[in-house]
């Protein structure tokens, strides 16, 4: 029984049904054959008539009783156990295939077996067979996987799967392999839900928070979206929980008006405190800009950066900063954490910031955001352990336009990049790396710098190692016409006036960067243009990225370009953690699997 412990443990599976779709990845067919077909294998018994040694290699005369007929076989790298096992006059059970050649049957390298008769599971692991063959065999059974909550057909499914009787029960996965896909993912989304649900551990929040957010909203010089009322009134929901604290991620597309809910938020907090963490000092000083522009004159701001704060944040009602609030001790009493681009935070960081604020066994409200669109399916999945709201549109209609282009499209990228330059507007160029590389056949920052300051005038530099950054960014804002930056403006600073961005190399990027390096200008609804600059113009992820334009999209169409798991391989996708799910495309079945916990 340790034994069987120990494996599970290495296998990482957690649950009896995490081993039930444990798929085997081909079969050992041992039943007996009924007729001699050229190009399929056999399994017959055999009597050795004769044998014969040519060089390394070993030609047999098998005569097999059941069809009266005489066959060669050709063995391959000969051991001494193949001289014990065909000496002449023994009888026993081979498995070949059956090849034709110029009318007399031949087998290629036949196996002498021991069990006939049989379907035997091969499973793809780091165990031997016999192992995970006995472990099954115990485990997987209908009683077991009836209590685990699988219906009939579920369990009809796994079992024969698992313990094939006949060869007619392995054809149906071959015949019928997308019905019986569909099963297993649905499995797998129901045994994630299973495995989550109690592991959502909620707490009573530190006081329920009920500030009229209407006023606000009416102040501003502009109509919120659909999307961005009913984000805010799920937020109102969770902030009044006079039982529970809020515990929810809300993600927007590129440009889809996050600011705007994480500034309604702070208010719904009033007369209570707030607190908001960004990942650079940037982001939080644009935020910071965003809140002192649109909040009531009433609210109280302040902003904390490493060496450079700005008000008082001990009377703050809405304190921004970085991670340096992090090493505050004395932060006022917070009823509200938020948390920009979290994923940009490791774990750790967020809990600390939530435990600076909370008091024993009751809990700030918590709410963090995100610009990485993910697919609907994911946001589901998610949802298992937290709130999750998606903002999939934006307040207004961008007008930008993706354009593959090569060499020879340079002197028409030129021509373009003055037409804004005279237009008053701003243009960014990404490279892959800031110095030369002899393993990259694109140029670096470095290399091409001294083209673009010959050419024109105001042209910035910046890149992630470049400590001053932020200003040189800030800079750019205010004066600047060209950008040659690396993908450290991926996210961050707004910039109003950029309406062209080329970004160089661009296959060498994943789809995510290129849409957060996309979403970069156009942010006021100029007309824009960004260009994809590439030695391989019929790129497929590329031509298919230029014609989408919703992050969400991006998102599926990124899981789309990975390797899905195939039945009877069990290979997990590429990032992912789930064997059969398709995150990209399968809402539908994880939907259904929700409703049955």
């Amino acid at each position: 029984m340790l034994k069987q412990k120990e494996i599970l443990s290495k296998l990482k599976f957690s649950s009896l049904l995490d081993l039930a779709l444990l798929i085997p990845a081909n079969y050992d067919d041992t039943t007996l054959s009924e007729a001699l077909i050229a190009g399929e294998e056999i399994v017959a018994l055999a009597r050795v008539e004769n044998v014969k040694k040519l060089g390394d290699r070993l030609q047999i005369n098998l005569f097999l009783p059941k069809f009266k007929r005489f066959v060669s076989a050709t063995l391959f790298k000969v051991t001494p156990y193949h001289y014990t096992v065909f000496s002449v006059g023994a009888e026993l059970f081979i498995k070949g295939k059956l090849t034709q050649f110029n009318g007399f049957l031949q087998l290629l390298q036949p196996k002498k077996i021991t069990t006939i008769d049989k379907i035997i599971p091969k499973y793809k692991t780091t165990f031997k067979n016999s192992e995970i063959l006995q472990m099954i065999g115990s485990l997987i059974n209908y009683e077991n996987l009836k209590k685990e909550g699988l219906n009939e057909l579920e369990i009809k499914t796994i079992l024969a799967l698992h313990f094939p009787k006949k060869t007619d029960d392995i054809l149906p996965f071959k015949t019928h392999r997308n019905d019986i896909l569909k099963i297993l993912k649905t499995i797998e989304a129901y045994n994630h839900f299973k495995k989550l649900k109690g592991k959502r551990v909620d707490f009573p929040p530190t006081v329920s928070l009920n500030g009229d957010v209407e006023p606000f909203i009416n102040s501003l010089p502009f109509q919120l979206t659909d999307e961005q009322q009913k984000v805010i009134n799920e937020i109102r929901q969770d902030l009044s929980n006079s039982a529970k604290a809020a515990k929810r991620v809300v993600i927007g597309d590129v440009g889809s008006g996050k600011t705007i809910v994480i500034l309604a938020s702070a208010v719904m907090a009033l007369p209570r405190k707030s607190i908001l963490m960004a990942p650079t000092s940037l982001l939080a000083l644009q935020l910071y800009e965003e809140a002192v522009k649109f909040l009531p004159k009433s609210v109280k701001i302040a902003l904390v950066m490493q060496g450079n704060n700005r008000g008082e944040y001990k009377d703050a009602d809405f304190i921004i900063g970085t991670h340096a609030l992090l090493y505050k001790d004395d932060l006022p009493q917070i009823d509200l954490v938020m948390v920009d681009e979290q994923h940009r935070f490791g774990a750790n960081q967020r809990n600390l910031l939530s435990k600076l604020v909370s008091q024993k066994d009751k809990k700030a409200h918590m709410l963090q955001f995100s610009a990485t669109p993910i697919p609907r399916t994911q946001a589901m999945m998610d949802s298992a352990l937290v709130d999750v709201s998606l903002i999939t549109t934006t307040p207004f209609d961008k007008d930008i336009s993706t354009r593959i282009i090569s060499k020879e499209d340079f002197p028409f990228l030129l021509s373009h990049i003055r037409d804004e330059i005279a237009a008053h507007h701003q243009v960014l160029i990404v490279y892959p790396l800031v110095e030369k590389s002899e393993q990259i056949p694109y140029q670096s920052i470095d290399e091409a710098r001294s083209f673009w300051e010959k050419n024109f005038e105001n042209v910035f530099v910046t890149h992630g190692k470049d400590k001053e950054k932020d200003e040189v960014l800030l800079s750019f804002r205010e004066k600047g016409d060209i950008l040659l930056a690396t993908t450290v403006v991926e996210v961050g600073i707004s910039l109003p006036r950029l309406t062209l961005a080329v970004i160089v190399g661009a296959e060498r990027l994943g789809l995510a960067t290129l849409h957060q390096l996309r979403g970069r200008v156009g942010r006021l609804g100029l007309t824009s243009c960004c260009y994809l600059y590439t030695h391989n113009k019929q790129n497929d992820r590329l031509v298919k990225f230029a014609q989408t334009a919703s992050g969400f999209d991006i998102a599926r169409l990124d899981l789309e370009f990975r390797n899905s798991g195939d039945i009877l391989e069990g290979s997990m996708q590429s990032g992912q953690k789930f064997r059969w799910l398709d995150m990209a495309n399968d809402e539908e079945i994880v939907k259904n699997a929700m409703m049955r916990i």
